[in-house]
């Protein structure tokens, strides 16, 4: 049984799959695998045969406004009933992007803005839970919202997704774990936009190394955003694909104090 709220899905959008596709594969060692033309070429993702993630060409696709959506990672919270889940996010304050939907026998999605603006997915697996979370390189590991609207974010997914959000009292820095941090899965930052992060959601993928890792993403013709820093957790950096994705990196062998 999911764990509601528990993030269970990672996937990427890519408006060039062909660069992203070859940038992952040599960054992380990934292999994609084609699930066909009936699933819209959306790819499986694997690492050292476990499931971490999916990705897809979005090219030629357009958000609500009618603009090309862009290359982008999304993270997606479990549930065992979607269309309970979704129904009680609209109800405080989400507006809906995609409607609980079937994935083919893998489960069911769907896809909503929370009330800060940010987009996040919903999960209901059947044939596939969600992603093996194992610790290795190239491998899920950490996942929080950062916002400029924090108390409205923290408000938002208590409700939701029925999760006591703890402060983890950071020298007063605005930052809540869902459950206590030994136990939790994800987190909710304040302090985006202007000279903090960007606000949305953000995916962490383990790495051996960061500084090295820094160098292999320039190499491979991405970018480093922000970092490295050091962290109690490991050391870590913001960076973005080729054609512009973001995520995060961080090695936690490299943890401050370790």
């Amino acid at each position: 049984m999911t764990t509601l709220g528990q993030p269970v899905w990672v996937d990427f959008g890519s408006t060039d799959f062909a660069a992203s596709k070859a940038f992952y594969e040599q960054l992380f060692g990934w292999e994609l695998t084609d699930s066909g033309e009936e699933m819209g070429h959306y790819h499986m993702i694997t690492a050292g045969g476990d499931l971490v993630a999916g990705g897809m060409d979005v090219t030629g696709m357009t958000c609500p406004a009618g603009d090309q959506i862009p290359s982008s990672w999304s993270v997606f919270l479990g549930t065992d009933d979607i269309d309970a889940t979704f129904a009680r996010a609209l109800g405080a304050g989400a507006t809906e992007v995609m409607a609980p939907t079937d994935a083919g026998g893998a489960g069911r999605h769907a896809v909503l803005l929370d009330p800060t603006g940010a987009a996040v997915g919903l999960w209901q697996g059947a044939e596939i839970e969600g992603f093996v979370f194992s610790g290795k390189p190239g491998t899920p590991a950490w996942f929080e919202l950062m916002t400029s609207d924090y108390e409205v974010a923290l408000e938002f997914y208590s409700t939701v997704f029925e999760v006591t959000m703890v402060p983890m009292g950071m020298d007063a820095a605005e930052y809540a774990t869902a459950g206590p941090a030994e136990e939790a899965s994800f987190g909710i930052g304040g302090g985006a936009g202007g000279n903090g992060p960007e606000a949305g959601w953000r995916a962490y993928f383990v790495v051996e190394q960061c500084d090295a890792t820094l160098d292999r993403v320039r190499e491979l013709g991405g970018t480093v955003l922000d970092g490295p820093d050091d962290s109690p957790f490991g050391r870590l950096a913001a960076v973005a694909d080729p054609p512009g994705a973001s995520f995060m990196v961080i090695s936690p062998s490299e943890a401050a104090g370790a």
